[in-house]
């Protein structure tokens, strides 16, 4: 081996393609959770969420939504709080989510990034996030923007998740949906079939693979010298 002094090659793990043949592949559908980011009482984001759950159910996943609804703002109660735990419980229950949030002033809302912050990295040896896959939506009460949608794929790359390619955004959602808060047909629909359809694909190729995928030579490193520390 090359002279690497800063290295301990006895825990570096060379890649070998035979770690992404699973013994055995599941089959239970895909778990997926959906979270959103408003507490309207006619909140587009909670449509358009409700629309996303519809279309994974026909694909055959089993769907959870989240109600933020009661989730008490980021660390200003114990994690013990019912809201808390049911929303960690969620979280380390998927395999994938779908995250949603209205743009407001450029940026996802504060009800969504609260639900963010409630979800650590960690919680002991359990990562709540860490190696899901993930898709990523936006309304907007104006014209077409990703800024929401864009900081959703920076919170999900800081969360260690493996956010799809796609994405949804839809314009002026209020002329989206009818009195029943159905979406309307029409390309905008035809995008959120589009981001579900390739959630579930990537839900079935990674989640045999994701504690491999996301297994870290320097987390190896800390728990080695755990130990010692002590």
């Amino acid at each position: 081996m090359h002279d690497m002094p800063a290295l301990r090659p006895d825990l570096l793990r060379l890649p070998d393609p035979s770690d992404l043949d699973p013994p055995r592949r599941a089959t239970h559908p895909p778990r997926i959770l959906l979270l959103y980011g408003s507490l309207r009482e006619r909140s587009y984001s909670r449509l358009l969420t409700l629309e996303a759950e519809r279309i994974l159910r026909l694909l055959g996943a089993e769907t959870r939504v989240f109600d933020p609804h009661g989730l008490p703002v980021a660390d200003s109660v114990d994690a013990t709080h019912p809201k808390v735990a049911e929303l960690r419980a969620l979280s380390a229950w998927s395999e994938g989510q779908v995250w949603c949030s209205p743009e407001r002033h450029g940026a996802v809302t504060g009800v969504f990034k609260n639900q963010i912050d409630w979800i650590p990295l960690a919680i002991g040896s359990v990562r709540p996030t860490q190696g899901r896959t993930l898709a990523v939506m936006q309304v907007c009460g104006g014209s077409q923007s990703f800024n929401a949608v864009n900081t959703l794929r920076l919170l999900g790359r800081w969360m260690r998740m493996f956010t799809i390619p796609n994405q949804s955004s839809v314009p002026k959602a209020y002329e989206q949906f009818d009195e029943a808060g159905r979406m309307l047909p029409g390309p905008l629909y035809d995008r959120v079939v589009d981001v579900m359809e390739e959630l579930v694909r990537f839900t079935w190729l990674l989640r045999d693979h994701a504690d491999r995928l996301v297994d870290r030579y320097s987390e190896r490193k800390a728990t080695f010298e755990l130990p010692a520390a002590l």
